[in-house]
């Protein structure tokens, strides 16, 4: 019972959401305005961004209450989140997925690594960067990049 009274009298402690980013969105964002479903591709990350990118769809940062909301299938999705340097093993299949996703899609960079190769750069396994291998709309900077910037990203995608 001294939960159920806790509960009661604390009430809701949900903070208002920040005001919406003031940047550029790309220009295929227009048609998403309001929702976007979302799609991840690691495409030879250390996975540093890939916790990240949980943590900001996670209840904490809440990417969802923005109209982003992560799929399975790259044929539902409308952005692709790409993480980590592109392999030469996923050169293929990265293609693939944006190949399959139907038009208009947006294609994210996220993590220094996706924008230019990061500690990988010269290895041997290494195709490129994401904008070497296909077209990236929108960059995501950071080491990994916190869980707010990616939030931004996808909040410049949905206009919300």
């Amino acid at each position: 019972m001294s939960l159920l009274r806790k509960i009661r009298d604390t009430g809701r402690v949900a903070r208002p959401a920040p005001p919406a980013p003031q940047g550029d969105a790309p220009p295929l964002a227009g048609e998403l305005r309001g929702s976007a479903q979302v799609r991840c591709v690691d495409a030879g990350s250390c996975n540093g961004c890939e916790i990240e990118i949980g943590n900001a769809f996670g209840p904490v940062y809440d990417a969802e209450r923005y109209g982003a909301r992560l799929v399975a299938s790259p044929r539902h999705a409308d952005v692709a989140l790409v993480t980590g340097p592109v392999t030469r093993n996923m050169d293929g299949p990265l293609r693939r997925t944006l190949a399959a996703m139907p038009e208009p899609r947006v294609v994210v960079a996220v993590g220094d690594c996706a924008l230019d190769c990061g500690e990988f750069a010269g290895g041997y396994g290494v195709a490129g960067a994401v904008g070497d291998v296909v077209p990236v709309d929108l960059k995501v900077r950071g080491c990994p990049p916190s869980p707010d910037a990616i939030v931004a990203a996808l909040r410049t995608v949905t206009g919300r």
